[in-house]
């Protein structure tokens, strides 16, 4: 094999390399984009529960509001989430706001609880059902959201996957983690 033969050989496969490595290179990117927007999209998912829990905070409210006119804290807490969330920006931030909303709702409802006439509302219970749903779909789409953030976050730190993400800026996401105390089940009392 002579010289020129060789280095048209090895010219080949320095372009074979070369090619390989950037169909790798591309398909990694791709697949990072793609979980990087599965993340977004169930955030989104999250997002959209959250709105339906503040659509129908403010009707629950108001029906309770006419029987407990002197709770009218735990309203303004519920209030004063609310507008939280809606100026939140980022997805901590909304998270953190939520969280507000969660403990002025766990008060709202250990106060029904020492108030059995607000539990024989026909409307109030109604309105408590559909809350009841919406949290449980807010609890299944955090879950998803925390799949999702699971598996891009293994995409991006996976050897030599972390290479390629590093290259392009894929970082971890975070994922939706309770607040300090979210553990402490709310006491009711009935003995009033």
């Amino acid at each position: 094999m002579n010289t020129s033969t060789r280095g048209a050989a090895s010219l080949w496969i320095l372009i074979g390399i070369a090619v390989l490595a950037a169909l790798y290179i591309g398909g990694t990117y791709n697949s990072l984009v793609k979980g990087n927007e599965s993340v977004d999209t169930q955030w989104a998912q999250v997002e959209s529960q959250y709105q339906r829990r503040f659509d129908l905070i403010p009707n629950l409210v108001e029906s309770v509001k006419g029987v407990m006119e002197q709770e009218q804290e735990v309203f303004t807490a519920l209030a004063d989430a609310r507008t939280r969330y809606s100026g939140a920006g980022t997805p901590d931030e909304k998270a953190v706001a939520a969280t507000g909303l969660d403990s002025a709702l766990s008060r709202l409802l250990v106060i029904m609880e020492n108030y059995p006439q607000l539990r024989s509302v026909e409307v109030v219970q109604g309105l408590m059902a559909e809350l009841a749903g919406s949290e449980n779909r807010i609890a299944t789409e955090r879950q998803r959201y925390n799949e999702a953030v699971r598996d891009f976050n293994v995409s991006v730190k996976v050897f030599p996957r972390s290479f390629v993400a590093g290259l392009f800026g894929f970082a971890p996401r975070t994922m939706f983690e309770a607040v300090e105390g979210a553990s402490v089940v709310p006491q009711v009392d009935l003995t009033n």
